[in-house]
């Protein structure tokens, strides 16, 4: 069986829905919070207006400025992994998968306090509530 790539600070959840419809639901979750999405890029789709072929492969970017702002306040370079990001995609043996940036790995990476890390800590509960 195919596992996703073992990258530091990603997480991985297995989907039973294709990817597109992996990442609507995500959306509407995102949305029944009050969070803002900001874009929903098609990798795919994109790839196929430039005569090119992907799998199933499109990102989710969501979040809330109030959430948010504290973080980028205490280290602005946290701004290259915000806002947040899903990623809905499908492997070669055609299962989906949604992947995300653990929020514990993003404070240690860009040195925050570990309280700000309530502050992201949401996007577990989506994204599994996404994949359930």
């Amino acid at each position: 069986m195919f596992e996703p790539p073992d990258v530091p600070g990603l997480v991985h959840l297995r989907s039973e829905r294709r990817a597109t419809a992996t990442l609507d639901k995500l959306e509407q979750l995102v949305r029944d919070k009050g969070l803002t999405v900001f874009a929903r890029i098609d990798f795919a789709r994109d790839a196929s207006t430039a005569g090119l072929t992907l799998p199933p492969l499109a990102q989710l970017v969501f979040g809330n400025p109030r959430a948010g702002t504290p973080l980028l306040a205490a280290n602005p370079t946290i701004g290259l992994s915000l806002p947040l990001r899903a990623l809905a995609w499908e492997d070669s043996e055609g299962h989906s998968w949604l992947s995300y940036e653990s929020p514990d790995y993003l404070i240690e990476r860009f040195h925050l306090p570990a309280a700000l890390g309530a502050n992201i800590a949401g996007i577990r509960a989506l994204c599994e509530a996404a994949v359930a």
